[in-house]
């Protein structure tokens, strides 16, 4: 099990870990190990998740979700496959983390009497600027 928060847990079982060749420079290493980690965790059929906090996590995992609603991290950051499997689950764990955090809610506001008077001096101000433009009169 994996804990997320002090209520949240999610099961290993639930994440699919497949190795791959890491990709850039590193000579002979990097062409013959697959030190990378493809980490797979789908958002939408996990029992472990409430509706809010998929919905909250889809939104957060951006180009990182499929289609099918499939979280994918890719973690090639170090030359150990563990390094990069921890790495990997750590960015999922904090990625949940922050989706388990409801927003706080908007309260709308008024604009405040002397903002009102404000505006209204400064349009008035500029339309002066605006009506002593244009042709010449010459009253003669």
């Amino acid at each position: 099990m994996i804990e997320i928060t002090s209520w949240l847990r999610i099961d290993e079982d639930e994440l699919v870990e497949k190795a791959a060749r890491a990709s850039g420079p590193g000579g002979q290493h990097v062409n013959k190990t697959s030190t990378a980690i493809e980490l797979r965790f789908d958002v939408a059929n996990s029992p472990s998740l409430t509706d809010d906090i998929k919905a909250r996590l889809t939104a957060l995992g951006g180009s990182r979700m499929t289609q099918e609603g499939v979280l994918v991290l890719f973690a090639q950051g170090h030359r150990s496959q563990e390094m990069n499997r921890q790495d990997a689950r750590e960015r999922l764990v904090e990625l949940i983390r922050r989706a388990t955090e409801k927003p706080k809610p908007r309260r709308p506001t008024k604009p405040t009497y002397s903002s009102k008077l404000k505006r209204l001096e400064t349009k008035t101000k500029r339309s002066g600027v605006k009506s002593m433009r244009g042709r010449v009169r010459h009253d003669d």
